[in-house]
């Protein structure tokens, strides 16, 4: 069961996030789809309607956005990945208004499967990073 709980996933990052197939969200998160991720936008509910939402938006500011994952764990009905992504900022994200920066960012994706499908995510990303490499916020002095 883990090779297809990890296939499920392998697809979320590569056809979703890498290649912008909103609809695969229909076949890959089920109905009951919860996203218990820290910090979503408030306007975006944890729900399949919402994850479309999210994915459009982040691709809408980020259209060439390439992720990879890093490393990958199964174990029962979980999947864990350790991801990172690049893309350049073309649109807006935020309120930000397109910079035209590179950006690099890393996280970790816990995703529950079951029957097949998507049925809980949590994921944690480096945001105060994003918004330090696009300039929203200043960078921390070193000594």
């Amino acid at each position: 069961m883990s090779e297809e709980n990890k296939t499920v996933v392998r697809r979320v990052v590569d056809e979703l996030w890498n290649r912008g197939k909103v609809e695969v969200i229909d076949e890959l998160y089920a109905p009951d789809y919860r996203d218990g991720s820290a910090g979503l936008p408030p306007d975006i509910t944890p729900d399949r309607e919402g994850q479309k939402q999210f994915v459009q938006m982040f691709r809408g500011a980020f259209p060439d956005i390439v992720g990879t994952v890093e490393d990958e764990i199964a174990a029962g009905d979980k999947v864990v990945i350790r991801w990172s992504v690049e893309g350049t900022h073309r649109g807006e994200f935020f309120g930000i208004p397109a910079t035209g920066k590179r950006i690099a960012i890393s996280g970790t994706s816990v995703y529950r499967i079951a029957g097949g499908q998507v049925a809980e995510e949590w994921t944690q990303a480096d945001m105060l990073g994003l918004m330090t490499q696009l300039g929203a916020i200043p960078e921390m002095a070193t000594a």
